[in-house]
Formats: C-alpha cells, sequence, structure tokens
C-alpha cells in the first residue's frame, strides 16, 4: 500500500509519521517539500497525487491559527477548504482514499450535549467555516473518505496547553483559568493510532467511509485540565519551584480574542467506536503520559 501523508511536521502529523510507517510505503511532505506538499498550491497538490497515484491520502495540514484566520480570510479558505477540494477531487480520479481532519468549530458551541456528526453546524468564525467548507467539498466530490472531527489536540513535542500552565505554576502564585468551556483534551499520538486503525479497517470495508467525531472520552474545562496537569506535575516532581497557590476560575469574556470560542466542544464519539470497534481512553490518561514525558 502507497501513503501519502501531507503535514508531516504538524503536531498530528508528526505522530502520522509513527502510526502510518507500518501500514505500507509512507511518502510524508510539508509544505517545502518536492513534490509539492503545500496547501497554499492547490493545483500542485493535485498532481502530486496524480504522479504519486497513492492507495491512501493523508491530509494533516490545515490553516489552525483560529485568530488569525479572522484577517487572513482568503488563506484560510485556501488551506482548509480549497486544497482539500483539490485533493478530494484528484483521490476521486486514482481511486484513493482521503483521510482529513476537521474540528468542533463547525458547530456553534451551543447548549451541553455532545455533538453527533449529524447535528446541524454553524460556524462562529472563520476558522469553523473554512473547516466546514472543506468537509462538504469532500463529501461531494465523490472520493473514499474518512473525515475525523476533532478538538483541544496537544502534543508533547512543541508547545501545549499543559506545558504552558505549568511554567505559569512556577512563576505566578495566582492563575486565571477560562472554565466555560467544555470538551476533551485528545493527545495526537491518539489521533495518528486511531487513523492507522481505521485506514486498515476502512480499506476492507468501504462502506466505513464518512465522518466521524474523535476525542478522548469524558469532559473537562479548560480550568480542570490546568489543575489535573498542575496537580500530577506538583506529585511527580515536588523538586521544581512550584509558586502558585490558586487556579481561578474565569468566563471566556475575561479573554477576548479576535475570532469568538465555542462553549461547547464535546464531541460524541459512538458512531466511531461502534463502526471500528475501539474503546477511547479518558482524557486524564493521554495527560498523564504527556505529563510523564515533558517533566
Amino acid at each position: 500500500m502507497k501513503i501519502l501523508l501531507l503535514g508531516k511536521n504538524g503536531q498530528v502529523g508528526w505522530e502520522l509519521q509513527r502510526s502510518l510507517a507500518p501500514l505500507g510505503e509512507l511518502t510524508a511532505l510539508d509544505r517545502h517539500s518536492e513534490p509539492c506538499g503545500d496547501l497554499s498550491r492547490p493545483e500542485r497538490l493535485a498532481d502530486t497525487v496524480r504522479a504519486l497515484r497513492p492507495d491512501v491520502i493523508v491530509n494533516a495540514a490545515a490553516h489552525t491559527a483560529v485568530d488569525k484566520a479572522e484577517s487572513e480570510v482568503d488563506l484560510a479558505r485556501t488551506l482548509n477548504a480549497t486544497a482539500p477540494a483539490a485533493l478530494a477531487q484528484a483521490a476521486a480520479e486514482t481511486g484513493a482514499w482521503l483521510v482529513h481532519y476537521s474540528s468542533d468549530y463547525v458547530f456553534d458551541g451551543s447548549g451541553q450535549q455532545p455533538w453527533q456528526e449529524d447535528d446541524a453546524t454553524g460556524p462562529l468564525g472563520v476558522y469553523g467555516q473554512t473547516k466546514l467548507e472543506g468537509e462538504q467539498a469532500i463529501g461531494t466530490s465523490g472520493c473514499k473518505h474518512l473525515i475525523f472531527r476533532t478538538s483541544w489536540v496537544y502534543a508533547a513535542r512543541g508547545g501545549n496547553f499543559a506545558r504552558t500552565m505549568l511554567r505559569l505554576a512556577q512563576e505566578r502564585e495566582r492563575l486565571t483559568v477560562i472554565d466555560d468551556q467544555r470538551g476533551a483534551p485528545t493527545g495526537a499520538d491518539l489521533i495518528a493510532d486511531v487513523t492507522a486503525h481505521a485506514i486498515r479497517a476502512a480499506l476492507q470495508q468501504p462502506a466505513l467511509s464518512g465522518l466521524y467525531h474523535l476525542v478522548a472520552s469524558g469532559e473537562t474545562s479548560w480550568h480542570g485540565y490546568a489543575s489535573h496537569a498542575i496537580a500530577c506535575a506538583r506529585e511527580s516532581r515536588p523538586d521544581l519551584a512550584w509558586k502558585v497557590d490558586e487556579i481561578a476560575r474565569v468566563p471566556t469574556s475575561a479573554f477576548p480574542t479576535p475570532a469568538k470560542r465555542p462553549l461547547n466542544s464535546r464531541l460524541n464519539t459512538h458512531k466511531l467506536q461502534q463502526a471500528f470497534g475501539l474503546t477511547l481512553p479518558h482524557w486524564q490518561r493521554g495527560v498523564d503520559r504527556l505529563l510523564a514525558e515533558i517533566l
């Protein structure tokens, strides 16, 4: 099997290099690669697919800077919608599967219930709107596809929320963390492992083509996430100079941003777990593993 991976150096892309390698011949590209792996050049991207003729295309690249997207509308649309549409068209022409990642930002963040795949969408900003347009383009292209909506993604590599909280906890006595957004912190390693499993299953059962929600189980707030990370870190590394003695709860309005954040980022993963025979681990297990790696 020939696999083409785009966005190899991103959080999910880096883990996908590991998880996809055992499945077949892997070509991993970034935006500087030749052949072209640059989502800002959709036509050349499609030419890469036609030239390499992979069995599976995995697109882990995107415009993910939510606030910058508000002022970079054209670029966000090219990377999140036009490029996936070009990949989908090329996949349909060549008979390849297309694996693509989307976001809880396609929803408006209302309510308290975890979103299901067929719930009405309602993006609050440019990022969510362009991610939704990408989903729709793939869905109508006729190509065999797996679209995974995820949220609150982190990885040990590079910056992440937990690492930032641990740094601040050693610098400040009081932290303020948002407590009215709810979701499930989800490791890039989990996303990559589920992707590899799903690809193997889908190649045997083409009827599995479709849209799925993929996040760790359970839910928390950013305040709960920070509190858990700091408590675990203090227990495992009491030798570090911890200063924090209060983690205050604040609403989203305390941190104004150019892009509006959804309050409800919960995603229902029943469809994914049933289709692929999976049990998704609790978010705390992944975060604990992250902490063990970065401390």
